[in-house]
């Protein structure tokens, strides 16, 4: 394998536009592989245009997030996350602490999957991420329960093709064949989750974010931002550098799981969110977080080792290790 090394910290992250790999191109695909190759070895986190994901989609997304958050607090919190076997739900605002170090987070969420039959093993064992999905009851005033509910599994539908597709390009950008992550995501720990960050008020403690500090623990993430701002990623020279809102694209990172496969070759890397938009602007975002199947085997990949290199990381069970950040972020016990 060619090796990437990055010949200083960054101070901003790539553009990789993905659509001349549409039609599985080789030639076209292994350039934007190689592209791929070197932001992940870099800052782990790019931006992809190019994508084919409907605008009005994505912006139909943020329309009915909106419209979420802004129900009755008791509406939403009926609706409380602890209710769901798997943790789909509602999440209230300093619900969760990404920075063990740091206060809890500034924002309000709602975790949902795809909806799958109740019979399905996954549901009944309350694994996170497979099912038991809570929606807004069909009797809210002025709120249209199901056109939400089609909304969020339609963009759902959209990511996980997506997904499928850059996953397809990192195998590549690894020398491994296009295929080669398909059999770790046949069913796929494949989570939406809608976030509000309120202004950063002037009363929060201090390193209270609307984010911590913090790395993804799945596979890959595929974000979309509004226009607020607030995102920022670590460099390698340890230096946060803002990752603003570009209109048409997903921002894309690495998870924990990836680093492990990679032999930390590539980088799961710290981001954070801080929403310094002016008091009166509310701050949405809308990541999907494509992990593989919860018993996917994790393991050094073919290529990422050598006798000068020796596998840096145990192997795990994806969905051994996602539980294990879980509980560690949400105050639980493992379990």
């Amino acid at each position: 394998m060619v090796l990437y090394s990055p010949p200083q910290p960054a101070r901003e992250l790539p553009v990789i536009d993905i659509a001349a790999t549409a039609g599985n191109d080789d030639a076209a695909c292994r350039a934007t592989a190689w592209e791929i190759h070197k932001a992940c070895r870099d800052t782990g986190f790019f931006y992809v245009a190019g994508h084919g994901v409907a605008e009005g989609l994505v912006a139909a997304q943020f329309d009915w997030a909106r419209r979420f958050f802004a129900l009755p607090m008791d509406v939403k919190a009926a609706l409380h996350m602890k209710r769901s076997r798997s943790f789909a739900g509602y999440e209230p605002l300093a619900g969760q602490t990404l920075d063990a170090a740091s206060p809890p987070d500034l924002k309000e969420g709602f975790y949902y999957t795809a909806d799958l039959p109740e019979d399905d093993a996954y549901v009944v064992a309350g694994i996170r991420g497979y099912g038991g999905n809570q929606w807004p009851g069909d009797d809210l005033p002025g709120f249209d329960a199901a056109g939400f509910r089609r909304q969020m599994q339609a963009y759902h539908a959209a990511m996980r093709v997506l997904g499928d597709r850059l996953l397809s390009l990192l195998a590549r950008s690894l020398d491994l064949a296009p295929d080669y992550f398909v059999p770790m995501y046949r069913k796929p720990n494949a989570v939406v989750r809608l976030l509000h960050y309120p202004p950063q008020p002037e009363a929060a403690q201090f390193n209270q974010l609307g984010a911590g500090a913090h790395t993804d623990w799945g596979g890959i993430t595929l974000l979309a931002q509004d226009d607020a701002g607030g995102l920022e990623v670590q460099n390698t020279a340890g230096e946060w550098i803002v990752a603003p809102p570009l209109a048409g694209s997903f921002v894309i990172n690495l998870g924990d799981l990836v680093q492990r496969w990679t032999n930390d070759l590539y980088r799961s890397n710290m981001h954070r969110v801080l929403n310094r938009a002016k008091v009166s602007r509310d701050r949405y975002s809308v990541p999907f977080f494509y992990t593989p199947d919860h018993f996917a085997r994790i393991e050094c990949l073919p290529g990422c080792s050598s006798a000068e290199r020796p596998p840096r990381h145990a192997p795990c069970l994806a969905g051994e290790h996602m539980m294990e950040m879980f509980n560690r972020s949400y105050g639980r016990k493992a379990g």
